[in-house]
């Protein structure tokens, strides 16, 4: 899917505008941060594995962006990459981990929120003076379905994405005088390496696609969809909002 969108509509909008997109070398921020890349941003994808960045290293598409490695806990190494970017217009925070029948350790727990939640604060914190002289800074976090409803298995997770859409609202109220709009976006099943064992897997995967009314997993392009239209001139007066991209499951 992803070689059948150019994302040359979108352009007009992001052409020459400066974007960082954490945990961007990898699943949904890689995703993200080629939409942006293909409609002519100039992009920071920040990913925490050496490896990741590696393998874009022949992508065609990230060959004018700038790979970084970050790791989101580290709160020095945040404020020095972005301290070092010449402008910031949009923010995108998708660095993330899922740790299935871990999390109820509670160090486990812990990792996980660090990284998930605190992480996410790190960065806009970091970010706000940038995208306040921007005149219209965007930064969008990245929840999640589970940010509604809980997992057992995952209660970190659950917790963590649950507590990016109170951050993203109460930024978007600390952040207008700004003029910068907060919102984030709630994948539901997406197909990335992190759900691969589950795709992979009948008895795990057939009640999630029974589940959800459009019967399909869903793409990183279509969170990526999500972020692009969030961050444009079209959603000028949206800010503090998360918006579900599931395909329907959070509904039945």
């Amino acid at each position: 899917m992803a070689d059948s969108l150019d994302y040359q509509w979108a352009s007009g909008w992001y052409g020459g505008k400066s974007v960082l997109v954490t945990g961007g070398t990898s699943g949904i921020g890689a995703a993200v941060s080629r939409a942006f890349l293909r409609a002519g941003a100039k992009v920071t994808s920040a990913g925490v594995a050496q490896s990741e960045a590696d393998a874009l290293a022949g992508d065609a598409d990230f060959a004018k962006a700038s790979l970084k490695l970050l790791d989101v806990r580290d709160g020095a190494a945040v404020n020095g990459l972005i301290a070092g970017l010449p402008a910031l217009d949009i923010l995108i925070n998708c660095a993330g981990i899922i740790r299935r029948g871990d999390e109820l350790d509670p160090a486990v727990f812990e990792q996980v929120v660090d990284i998930n939640l605190n992480g996410t604060m790190r960065c806009c914190a970091a970010a706000r003076p940038l995208l306040a002289q921007s005149g219209s800074g965007a930064i969008v976090n990245l929840a999640s379905m589970l940010s509604i409803f809980g997992g057992g298995l995952v209660p970190a997770y659950s917790a963590s994405k649950g507590g990016i859409s109170q951050l993203t609202k109460s930024l978007a109220i600390a952040y207008a005088p700004d003029a910068i709009r907060v919102n984030a976006v709630a994948p539901g099943w997406i197909a990335t390496p992190l759900t691969q064992a589950l795709r992979d897997d009948p008895a795990r995967s057939d009640p999630i696609l029974a589940r959800t009314p459009l019967r399909r997993w869903g793409s990183p392009e279509d969170i990526a969809n999500a972020v692009l239209y969030l961050c444009s001139p079209v959603a000028a007066f949206v800010t503090g909002s998360t918006l579900v991209v599931d395909g329907g499951y959070s509904i039945t």
